[in-house]
C-alpha cells in the first residue's frame, strides 16, 4: 500500500441534517471527552502519565474486546491503515495529553483540544482535494486567532506551560488526522474491529513507556477509579461513538461534537477541581467555536 493511500479519507454517507441517532451520539462523545480532562487530571495525583495512558487503552480495549462485533475480521490490505490510526489517534495523544497536564490546568487543554475541527476541516480539504469555500476560509481564521488567545496565558505562566500547551495541540492536530483516516475504514467494517484492533496496537507503542514508570505510582483509590472511568467510556465507548458519527456524517461534521468539549472541561475544571480560567482563554474558546462552526458548514460555491 503506497504511503499516499494511507492518508485518505471520504464523505459522509448522510447529507442531511442531524437525526436523533446523529445527536445522540454527539452528545455522548462532548459529555464524556469533555469530563476526560479532569479525570486525567484526578488519575495523576497517583500515576505516571505514560502509566495513565498504558492502563486507559488497556481498560479501553477489554471493554470493547467483550462486544462479538470487534471480533469481525478486517481485510489484510487495511491493516496498515488501522495500524496508523492506532498510532495517531490513540497511541502518541493518549501520551502526550498526561505530560501536557503536568503543566498546564485541564481546562486548559480542554479549550485547547476544542480547535480540533478547525484542523479536522483543514485536512480533509486537502485529503478531498476541494478548495474550502468561503465560510471555511473565514471559520479557519477565526480559529486561528482563537487559538493564539487561549494560549496566551500558557505563555505568560513560562516554558513549562508553553510546552504543556504545544504538546496538547499536537495532540490535537494529531486526531484531526486520525477522524479523517477513521470515515472509509468504519464504512467499510463499522466501528467495533477497527477501534478494537486500532487500540490495541496503541497498547503495544504504549507498553514500554508505562512499565518503566510503574515505580513511580503512589496508589490511591480515587485516581484508580477515575483512571478506570477514562477507559470504559473514554477510550472506548467514545471512540466507538466518534468512529460511528464520522462514518455517517463525515469527518468534519462529527467534530462538531468536539465544540462542546472546552465548555465541559472548563465548567468541571473549574467547579470540582478548583481551577483558574483566564478571562482571555474564555474568549479565544468561544472565537474558537465561532470559527470551527463557521469551518465546518457547507461550502458556498
Amino acid at each position: 500500500m503506497r504511503a499516499s493511500s494511507l492518508l485518505s479519507t471520504a464523505p459522509g454517507i448522510r447529507r442531511a441534517a442531524f437525526g436523533l441517532t446523529d445527536w445522540g451520539l454527539l452528545t455522548g462523545i462532548a459529555l464524556i471527552w469533555g469530563s476526560s480532562f479532569l479525570l486525567i487530571a484526578i488519575g495523576l495525583e497517583a500515576f505516571p502519565p505514560t502509566l495513565v495512558a498504558l492502563l486507559r487503552l488497556t481498560v479501553g480495549a477489554a471493554t470493547l474486546a467483550l462486544f462479538p462485533a470487534s471480533r469481525r475480521p478486517v481485510d489484510r490490505m487495511d491493516l496498515p491503515r488501522i495500524v496508523l490510526l492506532g498510532v495517531l489517534w490513540m497511541g502518541l495523544p493518549m501520551l502526550l495529553f498526561p505530560i501536557a497536564q503536568q503543566w498546564i490546568a485541564s481546562s486548559l487543554a480542554g479549550m485547547l483540544n476544542g480547535s480540533m475541527p478547525i484542523f479536522s476541516a483543514i485536512i480533509a480539504a486537502l485529503l478531498l482535494r476541494k478548495a474550502p469555500g468561503r465560510y471555511q476560509i473565514v471559520g479557519v481564521s477565526l480559529g486561528l486567532v482563537g487559538i493564539v488567545a487561549i494560549s496566551l496565558p500558557g505563555i505568560e505562566g513560562g516554558s513549562s506551560v508553553l510546552r504543556g500547551t504545544l504538546l496538547v495541540l499536537a495532540a490535537t492536530i494529531s486526531y484531526a488526522i486520525s477522524v479523517n483516516i477513521a470515515v472509509p475504514l468504519q464504512q467499510r467494517y463499522g466501528a467495533f474491529p477497527v477501534i478494537l484492533r486500532a487500540q490495541l496496537v496503541a497498547v503495544i507503542l504504549v507498553t514500554p513507556f508505562g512499565l518503566a514508570h510503574v515505580g513511580q505510582v503512589r496508589f490511591a483509590w480515587g485516581p484508580l477509579a477515575a483512571v478506570a472511568t477514562l477507559g470504559v467510556f473514554g477510550t472506548g465507548l467514545a471512540f466507538l461513538a466518534m468512529t460511528a458519527l464520522a462514518g455517517r456524517v463525515g469527518a468534519a461534521r462529527a467534530s462538531i461534537a468536539i465544540y462542546f468539549l472546552p465548555v465541559v472541561a472548563i465548567l468541571l475544571g473549574v467547579f470540582l477541581h478548583g481551577e483558574h480560567a483566564a478571562l482571555l482563554s474564555i474568549a479565544g474558546t468561544a472565537v474558537v467555536l465561532i470559527g470551527a462552526f463557521l469551518a465546518s458548514r457547507a461550502e458556498t460555491p
